[in-house]
């Protein structure tokens, strides 16, 4: 493995115990061996980890005591995990395929958690690379798909040998010595990726010799490219609490992932599809108001010239009276203190003229009828004032008002009506400030 040590360095830091996920194969075999041999050069720590996915019966049972004793004769810690691969793909109606990477990554996940190590370093190639690429461009991914397997992943899931070919690896387990178990299943063209690694790559590279190489570099400029469009999507959410929109005229390519991202961030990672996000970004030519049920209760909504993707949340509307104290209302916190002087406009709140509220005043929500006097005069339906101010739809009946009968006051967080201001009259004030929590 010429010119690895540097490479690795970037990687793996002193005093990181790796583990190495060993299967007994060809590749895993390779790294293992590889990396015990560099960890006593840079100083870090290997253990080896065996997942046996109950598929392939004795035959399985036996790479797992391969590794076992090669870990043995070789003084490296060995970590056995045992799942059943059939039976959970059965269970969740998914591919074997499937099953095993989930499997497999839920123990690597209890392995790290656990503190047996803190990264995992997995044996895939450059070859399994170029197939990655070439699967998912036949499946129709974009960028991110075309970006191929990633070399490392939060610092936890780390791939050494993923600018390394299958002949180099060969090449090194020959020069070693070293033992390799061949998998059954690797020989099986059922399974999509053996049909790739066996049927389509031979037959592209009669006619492209250099195809895993082109398809790899293909990898990289989808990964610029992708990381590029993925960071001005990021910078063009907003995030708030429960709700996350963006702007209706962001170019379909940034619109796109500000869906996707915004479905994880609300947590569906990986219920939604392509339909969703076309859905959602159909809205742009849709009125405002319009709407979109996604899974998980979730929603999108054309908000004047913002998406935006929320979970409609239950709150309790009981009426309070208004009187001086703390009260917490929906999902923000209400004070109302009595002041001696009004100096001048707060950022997040008003002043009020304690003497011009009835008896009966409430701290509630939106009702039907409701009006309000804007400053200088002009009473409106507050439902209208809502559309001048282009309040969107789903907050109207979760902003906060001060209101009696039909009578609104405030509206918390946006104004104070003509009928409740302060004047050269006024004898009591109230302050009335608002914090979300």
């Amino acid at each position: 493995m010429v010119n690895m040590e540097v490479f690795l360095q970037s990687l793996i830091k002193k005093e990181d115990t790796i583990g190495v996920a060993t299967s007994g194969g060809s590749n895993s075999m390779a790294l293992l061996h590889y990396l015990n041999a560099q960890s006593k050069k840079q100083g870090f720590n290997v253990v080896a980890i065996n997942v046996e996915h109950g598929i392939r019966g004795e035959e399985s049972l036996g790479d797992s005591a391969f590794v076992k004793q090669y870990c043995i004769d070789n003084g490296i810690e060995f970590i056995f995990y045992q799942v059943n691969v059939p039976e959970y793909a059965k269970e969740h109606k998914l591919s074997i395929e499937q099953a095993g990477r989930i499997l497999r990554y839920q123990c690597f996940e209890n392995a790290l958690k656990c503190g047996k190590c803190n990264k995992i370093a997995t044996a895939h190639h450059l070859s399994d690379n170029a197939e990655s690429v070439l699967l998912n461009a036949l499946r129709g991914s974009g960028l991110k798909g075309l970006s191929g397997i990633a070399q490392n992943i939060d610092d936890k899931i780390i791939r050494p040998f993923l600018s390394v070919t299958k002949a180099q690896i060969m090449d090194y387990l020959k020069k070693h010595g070293l033992p390799y178990r061949t998998d059954s299943t690797n020989l099986d063209a059922e399974y999509t990726r053996n049909h790739i690694r066996l049927n389509v790559m031979p037959e592209i590279k009669k006619v492209f010799p250099e195809a895993e190489l082109s398809l790899n570099r293909l990898a990289d400029s989808a990964k610029i490219d992708d990381d590029y469009l993925q960071s001005v999507a990021q910078n063009s959410l907003t995030v708030e609490e429960t709700t996350v929109s963006f702007s209706v005229d962001l170019h379909p390519a940034v619109a796109s992932r500000c869906v996707i991202t915004g479905l994880k961030t609300l947590g569906i990672e990986r219920d939604w599809t392509k339909a969703h996000v076309e859905a959602v970004l159909g809205l742009k030519d849709l009125e405002n108001g319009s709407r979109i049920y996604l899974p998980k209760g979730l929603l999108a909504i054309r908000e004047y010239d913002r998406i935006t993707l929320f979970k409609p949340t239950d709150f309790d509307y009981t009426p309070i009276p208004f009187k001086v104290g703390r009260y917490e209302f929906l999902y923000g916190l209400i004070t109302i203190e009595r002041v001696d002087d009004f100096d001048g406009e707060l950022k997040n709140g008003f002043y009020l003229d304690g003497d011009k509220l009835s008896p009966s005043t409430t701290i509630r929500t939106l009702r039907t009828g409701d009006k309000f006097t804007k400053f200088g005069g002009g009473t409106k339906k507050l439902c209208d004032y809502f559309t001048d101010k282009k309040v969107p739809l789903r907050l109207r009946t979760r902003t906060p008002l001060i209101a009696d009968d039909d009578q609104v006051y405030v509206i918390i967080g946006i104004g104070v009506s003509e009928n409740a201001k302060i004047d050269q009259n006024t004898k009591t004030i109230y302050k009335i400030t608002y914090k979300t929590i």
